[in-house]
């Protein structure tokens, strides 16, 4: 699978964009990074190892992940967590008529109000992107995640 070189920098870049909105609270934007009729979801490795439709978080649609945003901004209650992303080895695993399916690695970091910070999760994405008018969009992030556990409350986007 031949993907030119300007694509796979503009698709690195898309990475880039989706994790800054995370990393720097503008929940609002995450939605903007998926189609209308997007899926999301983070489901450990064991259960996609398995087969296991289980997953922690489920978005079938982008008005799910604005909701979800309305929620995380005015209904829930939590410590914010600050989170840092960190990705690698971002590599095409496909690419037909429904995007470009893609294979990332993430760590992320959590740091707390006291300051300390550790490992919140690792795993990988499993991404299909698709080029549109308004240029590249999530048709589907599954976010697998390592463990079989996860440390503290799940609420934000990873």
């Amino acid at each position: 699978m031949i993907i030119p070189p300007e694509t796979l920098a503009e698709l690195r870049y898309f990475q880039d964009e989706y994790i800054a909105a995370i990393d720097d609270d503008r929940l609002e934007d995450w939605p903007r990074f998926f189609l209308e009729d997007a899926l999301y979801e983070i489901i450990p490795r064991e259960n996609e190892a398995m087969g296991l439709p289980a997953p922690l978080l489920r978005c079938e649609n982008a008005a799910m992940m604005r909701d979800r945003v309305a929620s995380l901004r005015h209904a829930n209650i939590f410590e914010q967590p600050s989170y840092r992303h960190f990705l690698s080895a971002m590599i095409v695993t496909g690419a037909d008529e429904s995007g470009i399916r893609l294979r990332t690695n993430y760590c992320v970091l959590n740091t707390n109000v006291e300051g300390s910070s550790a490992v919140y999760q690792t795993g990988i994405y499993r991404d299909v992107i698709r080029r549109t008018e308004a240029g590249w969009r999530f048709a589907e992030k599954r976010v697998i995640y390592d463990t079989s556990r996860v440390q503290t409350l799940l609420a934000y986007p990873i």
